[in-house]
Order: C-alpha cells, then structure tokens, then sequence
C-alpha cells in the first residue's frame, strides 16, 4: 500500500513517516512546502509541494498514484487565521478540495485531519456524532473542510479530529504547549496560564498511529483520535512542572478573557474515544506516558 503524506515537514508528518517505514508493507511519500526537513530517518520519497496550487497537487498524485493519501497539512495558528482569513482558506479548505479532486480518478483514500475547534466547548467531551458549532474562524474553516471531504462523493474517506498535539521532530517551525510548558518552566521566570480551558492533549506518535490505523483498515467515517486524559491548561502546565521536576509556584493562574485573544476558543472540549478504540484499535498514552516518551526522545537529541 502507498501512501502519501502531506505536510510531511511537520509534528505529525513526520511521526507518520516514521512508523510507516517500520511496516514493510507500505510505501510512504512525504511531501509538503519547502526542502525535506527530516534528519533523523530515511526510507521514503519526498517532493515539494505548495498544497493551495492545485495543479501541483493534481500532477504529484496523479503521477505517484497513492491508495492513502493523508493530510496533515493545515494553518493552525488560530489568531492567524482570524487575521489572515483569506490564507487560512486557502490551506484549510481550498487546498482540500485540490485534493479531493486528485483523489477521485486514482480512488485513493482520503483521511483529513480536523480539529476540536469544529465545536464551541459548551458540552465537552464530544463523540463523532455531536453536532459542531465552531467559534473561531479556524475552527469554521477546519468544519468546511470536513464538509467537502463528507460530500466528496469519494468511495473511501475519512476525518480525523484530534486536540493540540504535542512531541518533538526534526527541524520543526513551530512549538507546540507542552514544548512551550517545558521551556517557560526551566527558565524559573512567572509564567500566566489559562485555567478555564480544558483540553485532552494528544502524544505525536498516538495520532501517527491512528493515522495509519485508519490507513491499514480502510475505515471510513470520523474518528476522534486524542489523548486518553482531559485536563484545564493549567493542570497540564503543572503536570508537565511534576513530571520534569520543576518549580509550580512560578505559574500564574488566569482567565482566558485577559488575554484579549482575537480568536475565541472553545472552554471544555476532550473526546469520547469509543468508536476509535471499538473499530480501530486506537489505544492512546496517558500523559504522564507521554511526557517520559517525550523525555527520553529530548535526553537522545540532547
């Protein structure tokens, strides 16, 4: 089976890339913007790829014929989105519909990450069959997009969401909360964290597997892929203070509402996990599994 990978520069591409070449079954393609920023690993192809020029998208497709295609490729940032709305469509939902479009004559299978955003945190955790109702234009864009994948008229799709991912990668352009928790903390200087979000943080390498879960059965339909734990920012900020052993009194708790946020965040979001867990197999870490996987990959670079 070949699958293709896009934004493969990033947390989860890479992650994806990484267990895939461990199956010898698989063929894996990585492709996403710029030059291949993976060091660590090697056993897979790699193109460049701007995924909002669709005919860049159609010609790369058609000419490595993909069975999977999954996209990881997405702008994230949610007060980017709210200020850059137009570039945020482009990414999250036009470039989607390019790859629906390249998907259709070579009948590869589409699995689209999404994103908790789609819902407006009022009645967290949510199942796959809740209805969304998105706050931020982010969230809105990732909800369009699932639309288009779900009247795609594709044979084989399906949408992962999943919650702020977390782990560590080659080269990465970006931070991500535990990351940014890890280092805030070292430094020993007041840090200010939201208490009245809460969230289910999601290990790298839990999503990659679900990833290819959905991949090696051919499921269709929508999967919540998180972690197994829900917890405030605040309580997650602590935890990662415990389990590295610094100090907690250094953390400042606050309300998101002074935060003056452009964007607007869901306050209780988390998954039900039993249909990923019933069809797929998906077993995710704890967080505190996930921290020590995290620590021991951070102790093998450093």
């Amino acid at each position: 089976m070949k699958i293709l990978v896009t934004g493969s520069n990033g947390l989860l591409g890479q992650k994806i890339l990484a267990q895939g070449i461990g199956e010898p079954q698989l063929e894996l393609i990585g492709c996403s913007q710029g030059k291949d920023r993976i060091e660590s690993f090697s056993g897979y192809e790699y193109y460049e790829l701007d995924i909002t020029d669709r005919s860049a998208v159609l010609d790369l497709i058609k000419r490595t014929r993909p069975d999977v295609v999954i996209n990881t490729a997405a702008m994230t940032n949610v007060d980017a989105c709210e200020s850059d709305k137009e570039g945020c469509w482009k990414v999250n939902v036009d470039a989607v519909d390019y790859l629906i479009e390249a998907c259709r004559p070579v009948d590869a299978h589409l699995i689209h990450l999404s994103t908790d955003f789609v819902f407006n945190g009022e009645d967290g955790p949510y199942n796959e069959t809740d209805r969304p109702d998105p706050l931020s234009f982010y969230g809105k864009s990732k909800l369009a997009s699932e639309e288009l994948v779900i009247n795609s008229g594709l044979r084989n799709w399906a949408i992962a969401r999943t919650i702020i991912v977390y782990g560590i990668a080659d080269n990465m352009s970006r931070t991500n909360v535990v990351l940014w928790a890890k280092g805030a903390l070292e430094k020993g200087e007041t840090i200010r964290v939201v208490d009245d979000q809460f969230r289910s943080p999601t290990l790298a390498e839990d999503l990659a597997a679900g990833c290819l879960l959905i991949a090696n059965k051919h499921a269709n339909g929508i999967f919540h892929l998180s972690g197994k734990d829900t917890m405030s920012i605040l309580e997650l900020v602590y935890r990662v203070a415990d389990h590295f052993g610094f100090d907690k009194n250094i953390v400042e708790s606050i309300k998101t509402d002074s935060l003056g946020q452009e964007a607007a965040r869901p306050p209780i979001t988390g998954f039900i996990l039993d249909k990923s867990r019933n069809e797929l197999g998906y077993i995710p870490h704890s967080f505190e599994e996930g921290l020590s996987i995290l620590n021991e990959q951070l102790k093998a670079i450093s």
